[in-house]
């Protein structure tokens, strides 16, 4: 039979595929066009969309060698990984002492949520204000060395994020069957051998999506960085230019785009690119090493 009729005959299928049409049409007009786009400006030179020239890969090249570029890139890895393992580490600890039957846990639970709900840029202003507060006790500023302006964007995260991945950590210890944990104290397992051989094995899925969602915001982490020190300090390099020491790649991307200075949007696209292959690179290596743990468990 042909497939069309054979899909027009049954009415929940053919009112599918009615529902459906304008989702469709919304992700390829709000996300497929633009990344298509976006890929072709990166090999052109442009200050307008409708003037590109096409001058193949020099803005890939010109990207990889800005100096700004790569210590972005590595000052971005070091804070992805630090808060990786920090608010997982910690929000498993916070989920698991909730799940416990102590006194006021939906409070503390409500608590803990909370900061999440704040905008980055909100929270990124409250917090230097939080440490240029404590800081100029010692004569100093967020914005004057590059350690503070590091771990306060530590800080932030761990205060924004934490309440969140808690939340995910706790539907996961939930979910642990309860005839394992009772098997496990028959068979004489003590706290810690019952956390690291029953429940932590139980959770991995819960793991797999904090490790995921935590890696790819510090990658992507963007308005707390503009509003906490917004790259600041400078350093100036050998050649005359300056980096700034605690910018990550998000706003090194936007900066390329926008600077009165120096703005150049074919690298700036360039970088984007670059930016999106790396996330999501790591974003699936991530998943495909996790999710190997999971069934291994």
């Amino acid at each position: 039979m042909n497939p069309l009729k054979q899909i027009w005959k049954h009415p929940t299928r053919r009112w599918g595929l009615l529902f459906l049409g304008p989702v469709v049409a919304a992700f390829i007009i709000g996300f497929v066009w633009p990344f298509v786009q976006g890929i072709w400006l990166s090999l052109c030179k442009f200050r307008l969309i409708s003037d590109a020239e096409f001058i193949g890969f020099g803005n890939f090249a010109r990207a990889l060698e800005d100096p700004s570029f790569r210590h972005a890139f590595w000052y971005t890895a070091l804070f992805a990984g630090v808060s990786l393992v920090l608010i997982n580490v910690l929000a498993f600890m916070v989920a698991y002492l909730l799940t416990q039957g102590i006194k006021g846990s939906n409070l503390f639970r409500t608590v803990f949520f909370m900061p999440n709900l704040i905008g980055g840029i909100v929270l990124g202003y409250i917090w230097s204000m939080i440490f240029d507060g404590v800081l100029s006790m010692y004569s100093t500023s967020i914005l004057m060395e590059t350690k503070y302006g590091f771990w306060g964007l530590i800080i932030l995260m761990l205060w924004q994020q934490i309440g969140y991945m808690m939340i995910i950590y706790i539907a996961g210890l939930q979910a642990v069957p309860e005839d394992m944990l009772e098997a496990a104290k028959i068979d004489g397992a003590n706290r810690r051998q019952t956390l690291f051989r029953v429940i932590i094995p139980n959770v991995m899925p819960s793991i797999t999506i904090c490790t995921f969602l935590s890696l790819t915001n510090g990658f992507k982490l963007f308005d707390q960085n503009m509003a906490l020190t917004a790259g600041q300090p400078f350093v100036i390099q050998p050649d005359g230019s300056s980096i700034k020491t605690t910018e990550m790649l998000a706003l090194n991307i936007f900066n390329t785009f926008y600077s009165s200075n120096t703005a150049s949007p074919g690298v700036g696209q360039a970088k984007a690119v670059l930016f999106f292959i790396l996330v999501a690179g790591l974003g699936l290596i991530q998943l495909r090493f996790t999710r190997k743990r999971e069934v291994q468990q």
